[in-house]
């Protein structure tokens, strides 16, 4: 893999449709979205100004291998996982630096909720815990461990804000937001992904703590239009929280394979977590490039 990092694509014959914190979306026609993972990183809400090298590429490729794995549970959204010019070539859209880190997706309708899924108790999930004895409201066991595994996966929807920080909200509002049928097939689904996951990832050395979901609806103007899909990315580092297994230990705090390396130096340096985010130095940016790689190796090998 190179080492040049790309923080944003260039904008050729096809106008960027959307920008992302990571992903820049472009949409050749109605049936098709073309999105491209770039090099940003984001924490506590903030676009760091310092990309990381290949960390697009990386996503991308676990998105893919997790998208291919899946199937049997749900269909997703990848039409090319690696798109070239041959598709849409009237269009100057396609030049060497997307290779990699470019998808060719079916249009869908994303839903209003994130749909989280919690394995062990970390992160947002031990803090509440600690003060009131629930995790997004729900109640657990006293005695429980920081990191330690849940007596059973947990479903935490929450809404997705378009500034500030989303909100964990129960299930029956998130029920009340999609319709309770949907919302139950949304919660079901995502609970055997991560059952389904968190087994893989287990047998090469990895625990999945937790993990966040995005689904849509098609609306691509086929006769499938309006069936759930899963969409956006599927259990990265940037979405999922990914522990060493030969080093876990309940009651402290874990090693990860996830930006939780960068949160953990923001946090060092005091940053108040306002605009505008601080750059990263060049030991981080390289050691969370490692930390990506060597999931993305594990997983996929």
């Amino acid at each position: 893999m190179t080492q040049t990092a790309m923080f944003a694509s260039q904008e050729r014959g096809l106008p960027l449709y959307r920008r992302g914190k990571v992903r820049d979306v472009y949409k050749p026609s109605d049936r098709h979205l073309l999105i491209v993972a770039c090099d940003r990183i984001s924490a506590f809400d903030h676009v760091l100004p310092t990309p990381v090298p290949d960390k697009g590429r990386i996503l991308t490729q676990m998105s893919n291998f997790w998208f291919g794995k899946t199937e049997h549970l749900i269909r997703n959204h990848i039409v090319d996982g690696d798109p070239g010019p041959e598709w849409y070539p009237e269009l100057d859209w396609f030049y060497d630096e997307l290779k990699g880190r470019t998808v060719l997706v079916r249009n869908a309708r994303p839903l209003t909720i994130e749909a989280i899924v919690r394995g062990y108790l970390s992160g947002s999930g031990w803090k509440e815990y600690q003060d009131l004895g629930t995790v997004c409201g729900i109640s657990l066991p006293e005695g429980l461990q920081e990191s330690a595994r849940l007596p059973e996966a947990m479903f935490t929807p929450s809404t997705k804000a378009q500034t500030g920080h989303d909100e964990n909200i129960p299930f029956d509002e998130a029920a009340s937001i999609l319709g309770r049928d949907l919302a139950e097939k949304v919660r079901d689904t995502s609970l055997a992904l991560y059952r389904f996951a968190a087994g893989h990832a287990l047998a090469r050395g990895i625990i999945i703590a937790d993990t966040k979901f995005e689904f849509g609806l098609l609306d691509d103007g086929s006769v499938e239009d309006g069936e759930l899909i899963l969409i956006d990315e599927v259990l990265t580092p940037d979405s999922s929280r990914f522990w060493p297994a030969d080093s876990y230990e309940p009651g402290r705090p874990q090693a990860s394979f996830d930006k939780q390396f960068v949160r953990d130096y923001l946090e060092s340096i005091r940053w108040n977590k306002e605009a505008p985010a601080p750059g990263l130095p060049d030991d981080v940016v390289e050691k969370t490039r490692e930390k990506y790689q060597e999931a993305l190796l594990r997983l996929t090998s």
